[in-house]
C-alpha cells in the first residue's frame, strides 16, 4: 500500500491496518469527504439558475401581452411561499437528496414553457414551479447543514466554521448565476431589443433548457443524506403536519429571526422589479440592465464567498450582518435624499455603484440567514429552513403585486422601517442566544 500525501495525513485520518489474531488485516475506514457534495451541489444550482435567473429578468419583457410575463412571476412567488407552509414535512418524508431532484422539474417545464408563451403554459407552469421551488430550496438548507455537520463531526471541525464555509462556497457559486445568465442573454439578443426576434429568443431559451439538463444530471451524483425523519410517519395525520408547520412559530428564536427574513426577499424584489426599471434604465437605457445586473451578481459572488469564510459563529455573524444592513440603509437614504438621475459620466458610475453594494448586502444576508438557522436549528432543519423561504417568497410577492400601485419612494420607506425593525431583533436574538448560553456554561 503507498503511503499516504502529506496533505492526506494532516486533513484526514490516516488509514490504517490492524493485525487480528489468526494474521488477517482489516481496514479502518477513511470519512467520507463531504465538501465534494457541496462541490456538486453548488454548480447544480449554477447551472440551473444561470437558466432561470436569466430568463426571470426577462419575463417582463419577452411576454408583455396582457402582462403575461409580470403576473406569472406574481402567481409564481405566491404558489411558493403558499407551499413552503408544508414544504418541511414533504422533504422529511422523501430526504433532501430526493426532495432536490424533484424540485427540478418545475424549473424545466418553467423554461420549456417559454418557447411556447401563453395562459394556458405560463400559469400553470409558474403555479407548478411555486411547489417545486419549496421543495428545492428547503432541500438545499437541510442538505447543506448535514452535510456541514457530518463534516465537521467525521474531521472534529469548529461546526460554525465549516457551516459557514460551505455556505459561502454555495451561495458564492450561486450568486455567479446573474454573470453568467445575464452574459449569455447579452450574446444572443445583442442583435436587438430582448422580444424583438421570437428566433432569437427561443434559442436563448433552447440554451437555457440545455443548462438546466445539466443541472439536473449533477443532482443525481449527490450522496444520499437520510436526516433524522423517521420519526415522521408514511402518512402523516394533520396533526403532525400542524405541528410540524407551526412549531417553528412558537420558538422566540424564529420569531425574532423573521423580520429579517422578510426584508432579505424585499431586498431582492427591489433589486428585480425597482432597480432596474427606476434607477438603471433612465441611466444607461434596457441595454445597460444586463450589465448593471453582472456587476450586482459579481459582488454578490465575491462576498458570499468572503462572508462564509469568515463566519465562526454568532459573533462573527452579528459583525457581518450590521455590515451588510449599513450598506444597504445607505443606499436607501441616498436613493430617497440625495439622488438623482445624473448625467456624463456619472450616469454609468452611481447605477454600477449602487448595484454593486446592494450586491455585497444580498451576498451578506443570504449566507449568513442559512448559516444562523443552520446553527440554531440543528435538529429541526427543514422546519427552519421553510420558514425562511414562507417569509422570503411572501415579501417578494408583495413587492411583485403592488409596485404597480405605489411609487418607489413609498417602497423605500418601507423598506427602510422594515431594516430598522429586523435589526432591532436580529440584535436582541444574539443578546438572547449569548445569554442562554452562559447559563448553560
Amino acid at each position: 500500500m503507498g503511503s499516504p500525501t502529506r496533505e492526506e495525513e494532516e486533513v484526514t485520518p490516516l488509514v490504517v491496518e490492524v493485525d487480528d489474531e489468526v494474521g488477517s488485516s482489516s481496514r479502518v475506514r477513511r470519512p467520507r469527504n463531504h465538501a465534494r457534495d457541496v462541490h456538486i451541489l453548488s454548480s447544480a444550482f449554477l447551472f440551473m439558475f444561470s437558466a432561470y435567473g436569466a430568463a426571470q429578468n426577462l419575463e417582463s419583457t419577452v411576454n408583455t401581452e396582457g402582462d403575461l410575463g409580470t403576473v406569472s412571476l406574481g402567481i409564481l412567488y405566491l404558489s411558493f411561499t403558499l407551499f413552503s407552509v408544508v414544504a418541511s414535512p414533504v422533504v422529511r418524508a422523501l430526504g433532501s437528496k430526493r426532495s432536490l431532484v424533484l424540485g427540478t422539474t418545475g424549473y424545466l417545464l418553467f423554461i420549456a414553457a417559454n418557447l411556447k408563451p401563453s395562459w394556458y403554459t405560463m400559469v400553470p407552469a409558474s403555479l407548478y414551479l411555486g411547489f417545486t421551488a419549496s421543495i428545492i430550496w428547503v432541500g438545499e438548507g437541510t442538505y447543506l447543514t448535514s452535510a456541514a455537520l457530518s463534516h465537521a463531526k467525521d474531521y472534529n471541525l469548529h461546526e460554525g466554521t465549516v457551516i459557514g464555509s460551505f455556505n459561502g462556497e454555495f451561495w458564492g457559486m450561486f450568486a455567479s448565476h446573474q454573470v453568467i445568465g445575464n452574459l449569455i442573454t447579452l450574446a444572443l439578443l445583442r442583435d436587438g431589443k430582448e422580444g424583438d426576434g421570437v428566433t432569437g429568443k427561443n434559442l436563448l431559451f433552447v440554451v437555457f433548457l440545455g443548462c438546466m439538463v445539466v443541472g439536473v444530471i449533477l443532482m443525481c451524483f449527490l450522496s444520499k443524506r437520510d436526516e433524522k425523519g423517521d420519526d415522521l410517519p408514511i402518512r402523516p395525520s394533520l396533526k403532525s403536519l400542524l405541528k410540524l408547520v407551526v412549531a417553528p412559530l412558537l420558538d422566540k428564536r424564529m420569531l425574532l429571526i423573521i423580520p429579517l427574513i422578510a426584508y432579505s426577499g424585499l431586498q431582492q424584489a427591489f433589486v428585480w422589479a425597482e432597480y432596474t426599471k427606476y434607477i438603471v434604465t433612465p441611466a444607461l437605457g434596457i441595454s445597460g440592465v444586463g450589465g448593471a445586473m453582472a456587476i450586482y451578481g459579481a459582488a454578490d459572488a465575491v462576498c458570499s464567498l468572503f462572508a462564509g469564510r469568515l463566519t465562526t459563529g454568532l459573533y462573527s455573524i452579528t459583525l457581518i450582518v450590521s455590515g451588510g444592513a449599513f450598506l444597504q440603509a445607505f443606499v436607501l437614504l441616498w436613493l430617497l435624499f440625495g439622488y438623482s438621475t445624473p448625467s456624463g459620466v456619472l450616469a454609468y458610475v452611481y447605477p454600477l455603484i449602487i448595484g454593486a453594494i446592494w450586491g455585497v448586502g444580498d451576498g451578506v444576508l443570504n449566507t449568513q440567514l442559512s448559516a444562523l438557522l443552520g446553527m440554531l436549528f440543528k435538529d429541526d432543519k427543514e422546519a427552519a429552513f421553510a420558514q425562511l423561504k414562507v417569509w422570503q417568497c411572501a415579501s417578494i410577492a408583495v413587492v411583485f403585486f403592488l409596485t404597480p400601485y405605489i411609487t418607489l419612494q413609498a417602497l423605500m420607506l418601507v423598506m427602510v422601517v422594515t431594516l430598522c425593525i429586523s435589526i432591532a431583533g436580529f440584535l436582541f436574538l444574539t443578546l438572547l442566544v449569548e445569554k442562554s448560553l452562559t447559563a448553560g456554561t
